[in-house]
């Protein structure tokens, strides 16, 4: 079994109040070297898109805001320029790697990581969503509709807080480890 980390759009242009804390949950994740593979995916926006003709949105246009915020570590990265990471090199990668297991984080969860979780189930794909690894740069409203549109399309069971489905060790984001610890030295 080989397990795939792929980390959507942890792009400049989308980091916000509502992700900033991401960078640093998805950094502790990769550092915990749980997964056979990491890919990140970039957005890459044109002055002719969709997004800027239909949406009139301009994310994404510079070079500056497409950068990556965490270090990939030399990991591949795959340019996209649609809502879904997948494409032929994403497929020809997971082929290539024999990879079973497919983790998704990354931003936004009510677009590209939705629909790329819905294009990888479609194929066939064992795909999990890493919920505390995901964020929407509209706000936890958002992200948490989202998941629940996930769970009823792809499985419940496939919508994740824990890094790791073959792991009994759990990586929790630093906002929830307080929490975490707290509510389980009161249970002895």
């Amino acid at each position: 079994m080989s397990s795939l980390l792929l980390v959507i759009d942890l792009q400049k242009s989308f980091i916000n109040k509502h992700t900033e804390k991401l960078p640093e949950r998805i950094e502790q994740l990769i550092n915990s070297n749980q997964y056979d593979n990491i890919v990140f995916t970039r957005f890459i926006n044109f002055e002719d898109s969709i997004f800027v003709k239909k949406l009139n949105w301009s994310g994404c246009l510079q070079e500056e805001d497409r950068k990556i915020v965490i270090d990939t570590k030399n990991n591949p990265i795959f340019d996209k320029s649609i809502y879904s990471s997948v494409n032929k090199e994403l497929i020809d990668y997971i082929e290539k790697n024999k990879i079973t297991e497919i983790y998704l984080c990354g931003i936004d969860t009510e677009c590209c990581v939705l629909k790329t979780a819905f294009d990888l189930f479609e194929l066939g794909y064992n795909v999990y969503v890493l919920k505390d690894y995901c964020a929407c740069t509209h706000g936890v409203e958002r992200h948490n509709n989202a998941l629940d549109i996930l769970r009823r399309n792809i499985g419940k069971e496939y919508i994740v807080w824990k890094s790791s489905i073959k792991s009994n060790s759990y990586i929790l984001p630093n906002v929830y480890l307080n929490d975490y610890i707290e509510k389980n030295n009161n249970k002895r």
